[in-house]
């Protein structure tokens, strides 16, 4: 379902965390990689997102899909685990950096697993099947 709908949607993404006191980060990500039905991944940065999951696993991503006006998903959140696998980003990053800026920022990546506890629509809150 989740594999489909990320397939062919465009939109924008916005992926919130927070720390272990309740302090509250949201950041702009594109759309996450299907692992499996209920497992999905990001390439993240060492920055306040990441470090906010390593004390708090759970996190929230909302879609909202391009010109649809309020359609499109949010999807709960726990951590699952990490990987330092240059390789295995680079295969799965969808655009391609430039610079030494962002040279050294894809050094410090991560690709981060989360498991998929529930998928509501954008507006409202009946769980989707």
């Amino acid at each position: 379902m989740l594999k489909n709908y990320f397939e062919t949607a465009t939109g924008t993404g916005v992926l919130s965390t927070a720390d272990a006191t309740g302090r509250v980060n949201a950041a702009v990500y594109g759309k996450p990689h299907l692992v499996e039905d209920d497992t999905v991944a990001f390439i993240m940065a060492d920055r306040l997102s990441r470090s906010n999951l390593e004390s708090n696993p759970s996190a929230c991503y909302l879609f909202r899909e391009t010109g649809a006006g309020y359609r499109g998903k949010r999807l709960y959140l726990t951590k699952t685990g990490e990987e330092r696998d240059e390789k295995a980003i680079a295969a799965l990053r969808r655009r391609t950096r430039h610079g030494d800026e962002d040279e050294s920022r894809e050094n410090t990546s991560r690709l981060v697993y989360f498991h998929v506890d529930k998928v509501l629509p954008l507006v409202g809150g009946e769980p989707e099947s």
